[in-house]
């Protein structure tokens, strides 16, 4: 790169009418009007005579002109006139336009520094230089991957969860080794075959057995991490006729047939229930099942099995798990609800819903996603007539639309509230991180996966589709700013909103220098931060559907706060327990889903769009991609 010349603008005026060609009028005028002569001109009477005679003679000409140009084209109206008569007054024309005319402008000539400057505000680079800078970004996270890795394998490698501070593993759903199985499709996804060779060496070591010994497990949490995950990763290995993205590791049969082992154990919660939805715990050992202790099973985990029980169906060629799991589905459509929103417990006692908590965050959230997921991953499908669940979910954002989205005070973000005792109390400014998830789930159930160019191109979109779409934009939006409002950069796992019902003072995030400082309130209760994904999946999705490159930016801005305050230098990133101050202590826990989700979504987002396409993948609510299959 050439040094820069020792001069700016401030320096150097350059005035374009030094290069320009300047006609004779304009040289005589400028002249008149700005040498001495106007001084000496003006100053006696002889002068000023001489210059009204100029500027009479020059009015004088420009009339001839004209009149003679009308009468040639009556002439020519009435036929007469000749062709030599015509060419003069045109040639005169011609000649009085070339005096008259102005000089063209021309770009203004910029030095080596401004051109920068001006380059840079433009804002726009040329297409390989933000191409190269995005599959940068893309190796940082893959590098953040290998450091959260490096961490679980040296002091956590077989245990649920890492402790980074403390250097040590933990097992908190199961003893399955859940990070491994989690993160093990990232790592194909991310082409680290060491990682993958390690992760699938102690599968095929270890897994089995510690299916059949362990105790209880959690029926939602095993579905979506570890069944999801294996099931993914046969996918991903070649399985299926599927792509081979792992060059290294156990053969793909081996994740189906643990896949199959640890379903036919999780089906005792589904065939030890007197009614269509699943206890929600399952005792592995001995393939038993119970209710929670309160008696009841929260309406997104029962709601939040089909993808992998359908997935199953399809590859093992047994019906069985697809038909257990689409029970709770069919029996949820006949449920009353208001609508389309339902409360967050369900019996599986009884088959009612229990209680009128309306919310889309926790215990909530993922029934609203998987309605349409299920329906994208059967709808091609000879198996029946799935179109309820598509009914069922548009159904619901209608109802969400009326009954929960508001927008704060003064900024005017887009939010999901709650409601707390049901749709006929009070409207609580609450919302969860989790609930960040519905933006990337509106945009997926507008576009059905497509681009939005595409969708409008082909006019798949109906006004309701476009309205989804925009309030998607306008939740991601609120989403980012629940990063951007905290003196961290990162969001807190609960924030409420200014309304003109609710307010409190000295809650604010911590940033001052954000515009919505005063919109987001953060309590003190729900400042911690857990490494969660949903944020980032849906940037993820948004940037798919709509390529607007702020989405990327947005993503950017999170992983480097990610970098800047979770690392932990001996391996692995650790969950928050205050984003509003600065360093925030840490929690000593990284989640599973760190590595399965948050990750996966931030490599997916920086790199092309063709690796793992949203018309030919279904996610799972962990993060692990589905194929899906067409009749």
């Amino acid at each position: 790169m050439s040094k820069s010349l020792p001069y700016s603008m401030k320096d150097v005026h350059y005035d374009n009418a030094k290069f320009r060609h300047r006609s004779l009028f304009k040289v005589i005028t400028q002249t008149l009007l700005t040498s001495n002569m106007r001084r000496e001109c003006v100053s006696c009477s002889t002068g000023k005579f001489l210059g009204l005679l100029l500027i009479f003679g020059i009015a004088c000409l420009m009339l001839t002109h004209t009149n003679k140009a009308h009468s040639v084209s009556d002439g020519l109206a009435k036929g007469i006139g000749t062709n030599e008569e015509h060419k003069e007054v045109t040639d005169v024309g011609i000649r009085f336009k070339k005096l008259f005319r102005r000089a063209p402008r021309l770009p203004p000539r910029l030095s080596p520094d401004e051109k920068i400057i001006h380059h840079n505000f433009t804002g726009k680079l040329d297409e390989p230089n933000v191409e190269e800078q995005w599959k940068a970004r893309q190796q940082n996270v893959k590098d953040a991957f290998t450091h959260a890795w490096s961490g679980y394998k040296k002091f956590a490698m077989g245990y649920d969860e890492l402790m980074p501070v403390s250097r040590l593993g933990v097992d908190g759903l199961g003893g399955l080794g859940a990070t491994v199985v989690d993160a093990l499709d990232t790592a194909m996804i991310m082409g680290l075959d060491e990682v993958v060779s390690e992760a699938g060496s102690w599968i095929e070591s270890h897994l089995l057995d510690r299916i059949r010994q362990k105790g209880q497990v959690n029926l939602f949490e095993t579905t979506i991490r570890v069944l999801g995950g294996l099931l993914s990763a046969y996918h991903l290995s070649g399985g299926d006729q599927g792509m081979t993205l792992a060059q290294k590791g156990p053969k793909p049969t081996l994740y189906l047939d643990i896949a199959k082992n640890l379903a036919d154990r999780l089906l005792s919660a589904f065939t030890s229930s007197p009614t269509a939805i699943p206890f929600s715990d399952v005792v592995l050992r001995d393939s038993s099942a119970h209710s929670a202790p309160d008696g009841l099973s929260s309406t997104s985990e029962v709601s939040t099995l089909q993808l992998e029980f359908n997935y199953l169906s399809a590859i093992s060629g047994d019906p069985k798990y697809s038909t257990e799991g689409m029970k709770v589905l069919a029996h949820l459509k006949t449920l009353p609800k208001t609508e389309g929103l339902v409360p967050i417990y369900i019996s599986p006692h009884s088959g009612e819903f229990s209680g009128e908590n309306i919310r889309l965050g926790s215990r909530g959230d993922s029934y609203y996603e998987y309605l349409i997921k299920v329906w994208l991953q059967l709808r091609d499908t000879q198996d029946g007539n799935f179109t309820y669940l598509h009914d069922m979910y548009e159904e619901a954002m209608r109802g969400v639309k009326h009954m929960l989205v508001q927008k704060s005070i003064p900024s005017e973000l887009v939010f999901v509230g709650e409601l707390p005792v049901g749709p006929k109390g009070y409207l609580s400014p609450k919302m969860d991180h989790l609930v960040c998830f519905l933006p990337g789930t509106l945009a997926l159930g507008a576009t059905k996966g497509l681009t939005k160019e595409k969708a409008m191109k082909d006019n798949l979109l109906t006004f309701e589709d476009l309205e989804n779409l925009k309030l998607a934009e306008d939740l991601t939006k609120t989403c980012f700013e629940m990063y951007s409002v905290t003196s961290t950069g990162l969001a807190p796992e609960i924030a409420y909103f200014h309304t003109k019902d609710y307010f409190e003072s000295g809650l604010d995030g911590g940033n001052k220098s954000s515009e919505y400082e005063n919109d987001i309130i953060i309590k003190h209760a729900d400042r911690h931060n857990l490494l969660r994904p949903e944020t980032v999946e849906s940037l993820f999705v948004l940037y798919r559907i709509t390529k607007d490159p702020k989405y990327r930016d947005w993503g950017w801005q999170i992983f480097e706060s990610f970098e800047k305050y979770t690392k932990v230098e001996s391996g692995g990133y650790s969950s928050l327990d205050d984003v509003t101050t600065v360093p925030p202590p840490k929690r000593d826990k990284m989640e599973t889903f760190f590595l399965g989700e948050t990750l996966k979504y931030l490599y997916l987002l920086f790199g092309d769009s063709s690796v793992i396409p949203l018309d030919k993948f279904v996610f799972n609510t962990e993060a692990h991609p589905l194929p899906i299959k067409s009749s």
